[in-house]
């Protein structure tokens, strides 16, 4: 059974990640480098088992497919077993706070995965939990999309550091998240959303073409997230001109990929032949979703 690597002087367990921010930018670092780790480890077919015995909660109020999958998967490996908690057959369902489940479940649990609304869930969950809660994706922040996202483009590259990473289009939270890890790595970061659509904190043009010139990595996500569907119409209209085609590519780097969080709406944030292209790296990002997971848990719950 191989031993897993942990970095001198860091130590990440027992620590929740509600927010990129949470993170140093040492621990970021560290976590992109156990998952190259683990991705070589998987490849090679090499087993790793940090978590046996360990058992990790999946409270999922969202539906997911990649989140779910990668995080089922990844405690799988890691010789972990995953809990399913859907909240409607939880007593929150009748009314039991978040604070009292959080409390109860830490008695049973290694570490909680949560996928909610709003980011004061997870802020609540952590706050009483005992053991580790991971923000599977609020409102605002995505972080486990944002490190699948930064694994991507350092394989791509060979660094992060001077890597100009150009988002296109709606502000979501993946956009918040990419923007605060990017940040932390070095890269350089700017956001192009038309009025009303722009992220928190973030550099933010309108022209998508200045954006997007001599980028490393084109980013974008639908225009409609879950929960604001009955804003498509409008949203659709307003960001039309945002949307990542051949032409706003050529302006990148030559050797630029292209990154969507996904399901995607080919037709609307991006073409099809982009997202299907040479230059899209889409699905090296979902694969990375599960490696960067595998990273995150054997640091924090074991």
């Amino acid at each position: 059974m191989r031993t897993l690597p942990r970095p001198l002087a860091l130590d990440l367990q027992g620590r929740s990640l509600t927010r990129i921010a949470d993170l140093t930018a040492a621990e970021l670092e560290a976590v992109l480098d156990l998952a190259e780790e683990l991705k070589r480890l998987h490849a090679a077919r090499e087993p790793h088992r940090p978590l046996e015995g360990r058992a990790i909660g999946l409270l999922f109020r969202k539906n997911s497919t990649r989140t779910r999958v990668s995080l089922e998967v990844a405690i799988a490996q890691l010789g972990g077993t995953a809990v399913q908690l859907p909240p409607s057959e939880l007593q929150l369902a009748r009314g039991e706070s978040l604070s009292d489940t959080a409390r109860v479940l830490s008695r049973y649990l290694d570490a909680i995965a949560v996928r909610t609304g709003p980011q004061i869930e997870i802020d609540e969950l952590a706050a009483s939990a005992s053991v580790p809660v991971i923000n599977a994706l609020t409102d605002e922040e995505h972080p486990l999309q944002a490190l699948a996202d930064l694994l991507t483009i350092r394989e791509r590259f060979d660094r992060l550091d001077g890597v100009r990473v150009a988002w296109v289009g709606d502000g979501s939270n993946v956009c918040i998240s990419l923007a605060a890890a990017c940040a932390l790595a070095g890269a350089d970061f700017v956001c192009a959303s038309p009025p009303g659509y722009e992220p928190a904190g973030v550099e933010v043009v309108r022209d998508p073409r200045d954006a997007a010139s001599g980028a490393h990595a084109l980013v974008t996500d639908v225009w409609t997230s879950m929960g604001r569907e009955s804003e498509h119409g409008r949203r659709a209209r307003d960001l039309a001109p945002y949307a990542v085609d051949e032409a706003l590519l050529k302006l990148a780097n030559p050797d630029a990929i292209v990154l969507h969080c996904l399901p995607a709406h080919p037709g609307e944030e991006i073409s099809a032949d982009v997202l299907y292209g040479l230059r899209s790296a889409v699905w090296d990002e979902a694969e990375n979703r599960l490696h960067t997971a595998k990273a995150l848990l054997a640091l924090i719950a074991r």
